[in-house]
Order: structure tokens, then C-alpha cells, then sequence
């Protein structure tokens, strides 16, 4: 292992992973669920997916930033 190696970034590369994960879910599952929505519900899940995705950009964003800081 190289110096550089911080055990406290893995768990942040892991969630990234998950992250990634978790958009590529909401591409799947998110237009089975909008095509018989009420427009309540329909609202409802758009707020979800869009809260969803602010996260998940975030969170990869930041392993992102922490792995080329350290080049």
C-alpha cells in the first residue's frame, strides 16, 4: 500500500459506489411508477428522485474531489 492510502476515504469511495447505484435505480424504476401516478403522487415522486439525485451527486462529488486532491 502507498502512503497516500487513507482508510477513512474507502468508506467515502464505497458510498460513492452506492450512490451510483441508487441513480441507476431511479432510471429503472422511477417511469414504471410515474406511468399510472395521480399527479399528487407523481409530485410526490419527483420531489423524492430530485432529493435523491442532490444527494447522491454530492456524495460522489466529494470522493471525486478527494481522489484527484491527492495528485
Amino acid at each position: 500500500m502507498s502512503n497516500n492510502y487513507d482508510k477513512g476515504y474507502a468508506s467515502l469511495y464505497f458510498f460513492g459506489i452506492l450512490a451510483a447505484y441508487a441513480i441507476l435505480g431511479l432510471i429503472v424504476f422511477v417511469p414504471g411508477l410515474l406511468t399510472g401516478a395521480p399527479t399528487l403522487l407523481f409530485i410526490g415522486i419527483v420531489l423524492v428522485v430530485i432529493v435523491v439525485l442532490i444527494f447522491a451527486a454530492a456524495i460522489i462529488l466529494k470522493g471525486l474531489s478527494k481522489l484527484f486532491n491527492k495528485f
